[in-house]
């Protein structure tokens, strides 16, 4: 056997271990990841809620019931928690369909493999920060801060605060598909260098 008849048995080999196609369990992790991103952006986008507060300006007046509604966009967390899910699901589509149109296109994927390894590892960066920030907030709400006199404002606007906390475990569902799609990347790279 020549050498080159040896590459191109080893490029072949290549192919139908790796093929040029994505493996169906990174198009599902993927999609995954976009519908929990979307789904955490929708709804702590649509968190609002109104209750009546009592406000006490003097012991001897009379109590006023005063309606304050809590709104997402009053908290830059949360504000930043919209942006960065909803960015992390655009990526995961943009990806998909880089994904599918590379599988279509029968050449090698493994340029786009690295493009879409480095979109998913900002994407994992993005929605950790994004998570803590989120979170960081969310807990001052339920406990509040007794040094700061924070008080907390989850037993007032408890839907408010459920939405959010959904959010944030979706957010971090999507965090960990990513993280998971970031491991089968770098292993696919990985097989495919080690075999040369």
């Amino acid at each position: 056997m020549e050498i080159g008849e040896v590459q191109k048995n080893k490029e072949k080999e290549w192919e139908t271990d790796h093929g040029t196609a994505f493996s169906q369990p990174e198009i599902m992790l993927r999609g995954f990841a976009l519908l929990v991103t979307l789904t955490a952006a929708i709804l702590i986008g649509l968190d609002k809620e109104t209750e009546i507060i009592p406000v006490v300006l003097l012991p001897t007046l009379p109590t006023f019931h005063v309606p304050v509604t809590a709104k997402f966009h009053h908290v830059s967390a949360f504000v930043y928690s919209v942006v960065s899910n909803s960015i992390a699901s655009v990526s995961a589509a943009a990806t998909m369909l880089v994904m599918i149109f590379a599988s279509k296109g029968g050449g090698k994927v493994g340029v786009s493999r690295l493009m879409i390894l480095v979109a998913d590892l900002m994407m994992v960066a993005l929605l950790f920060s994004s998570i803590g920030g989120t979170g960081a907030i969310g807990l001052i709400g339920i406990k509040g801060n007794s040094h700061l006199q924070w008080k907390k404002i989850c037993n007032m606007y408890a839907k408010f605060c459920h939405q959010v906390t959904a959010s944030v475990a979706l957010s971090l569902m999507g965090a960990i598909a990513f993280l998971l799609l970031i491991i089968l990347t770098a292993s696919k790279l990985h097989k495919r260098t080690s075999k040369y």
